[in-house]
């Protein structure tokens, strides 16, 4: 699927699977041994588990990323002006005055 986008975008086809970071190690763990089916999933979507699925495919691969350094913290949490600076460095958000 990653690949038919890619294509469709004009951008070169690349062989190896995307990379999906997470912080979270219970997330890690299911996508990898499998859904464990029982009562406390049994009322989730089935389209919840369309990341599994494509893992299953070869087309994901999880990383696991420490929570201090996931970068997608920027946007959805409150962080320590240290942690939100070094994070938009990561992902290289400049000030505009850094930039002249």
């Amino acid at each position: 699927m990653t690949q038919h986008v890619r294509s469709d975008c004009g951008m070169v086809e690349c062989k190896k699977p995307t990379e999906m970071f997470e912080d979270n190690a219970a997330c890690i763990d299911q996508l990898k041994d499998g859904y464990i089916k029982g009562d406390r999933i049994k009322h989730i979507l089935p389209k919840s588990f369309f990341t599994h699925d494509l893992q299953k495919a070869g087309e994901v691969q999880v990383v696991q990323v420490r929570s201090s350094d996931n970068s997608a913290d920027l946007f959805t949490k409150s962080l320590p002006t240290s942690t939100f600076r070094r994070l938009t460095h990561q992902i290289r958000v400049r000030r505009l005055d850094d930039l002249q």
